[in-house]
C-alpha cells in the first residue's frame, strides 16, 4: 500500500549533456516527498555500465547520470522507507560503485522457471500441466508468446478460444517454427526424413532412461528442420 515508480534505465539517458542527470533528481525528489515508497529501475546496465578507466572523450552524459544517481544512493537515509530496486539481464557489466553497500548490495538471481514455475506462469492464462512439461527451458515471455500463438490461431481458425491444440501447436511453432506447407518434398526425401525421424523414436523407445515420445512429425518447418521427434518428459529436469 505505497507508491511504486517505475521507470526505464533508457529513459535516463538523454541527447542533451544534464538531463539524464536532472532526471535522476527529480525521481528522488518524489521518491523522498512520497515516502515510504518503492522505487523500481528496469534495464539498470542501460544507464549503470561500467566505467572505463582513462578514456578520453566517453559517453559524458551517461557517466553524469551515472555519478548522479551514486550520489542520490549515498543521501539516502534510510529509516525514510524508501526501497531501491533495479533489474538487469547482465549483472557483470554494472559498474562496482553500483553495487557497494548502501546501494545495490543485494542481488536476486531470477532463474529460468522449473515445471512448477511454468505451470504457475500458464495459469495466469490456462491451467495445463501438460503444456507446462512440454516447454521444458522456456522463460516467462516464451510461455506468454506460446498463449499468444495459440490465440492467433484459434482467430485464424475463426474461433473465440484457444483449444490444448492450438497450446501444443505453439509450443511447436516456439520451438520449430512455423509449419512450411508450401515446401514441396519428393517421395523420396519424404522417405529419408521418415527414416530418419523414426530412427530417434526408436533409439529414445529402446532406452530405459529416455523421455516418451510425444509426437513425430516431417512436416517441413521454418527453422529449417523437415520433421522433428519430440520427447516430454514426466518429471523435472
Amino acid at each position: 500500500d505505497v507508491p511504486f515508480f517505475s521507470i526505464s534505465g533508457s529513459e535516463f539517458v538523454e541527447m542533451f549533456v544534464g538531463m539524464g542527470a536532472a532526471k535522476v533528481r527529480d525521481l528522488f525528489k518524489q521518491a523522498n516527498e512520497k515516502a515510504p515508497c518503492i522505487v523500481f529501475i528496469d534495464e539498470i546496465d542501460a544507464v549503470g555500465k561500467k566505467r572505463e578507466s582513462g578514456q578520453i572523450g566517453g559517453n559524458d552524459e551517461r557517466e553524469q547520470t551515472l555519478n548522479q544517481l551514486l550520489s542520490e544512493m549515498d543521501g539516502f537515509d534510510g529509516s525514510k522507507g524508501v526501497v531501491i530496486l533495479a533489474a538487469t539481464n547482465r549483472p557483470e557489466s554494472l559498474d562496482p560503485a553500483l553495487l557497494r553497500p548502501g546501494r545495490f548490495d543485494r542481488r536476486i538471481p531470477v532463474e529460468l522457471p522449473d515445471l512448477k514455475g511454468r505451470e504457475d506462469i500458464l495459469k495466469v492464462h490456462v491451467d495445463f500441466n501438460a503444456i507446462a512439461r512440454t516447454a521444458a527451458g522456456a522463460s516467462g515471455a516464451e510461455l506468454a508468446n506460446i498463449v499468444n500463438e495459440a490465440a492467433l490461431r484459434a482467430v485464424r481458425d475463426g474461433r473465440k478460444f484457444a483449444t490444448q491444440t492450438d497450446l501444443m501447436e505453439s509450443v511447436e511453432v516456439v520451438i520449430a517454427g512455423y509449419q512450411k506447407k508450401n515446401r514441396i518434398l519428393s517421395t523420396k526425401e519424404k522417405l529419408i526424413v521418415s527414416y530418419h525421424e523414426v530412427g530417434h523414436a526408436l533409439v529414445a523407445a529402446l532406452q530405459t532412461n529416455s523421455a516418451p515420445v510425444q509426437k513425430i512429425t516431417i512436416i517441413p518447418r521454418t527453422s529449417g528442420a523437415l520433421g522433428f521427434t519430440m520427447q516430454v518428459d514426466e518429471g523435472e529436469k
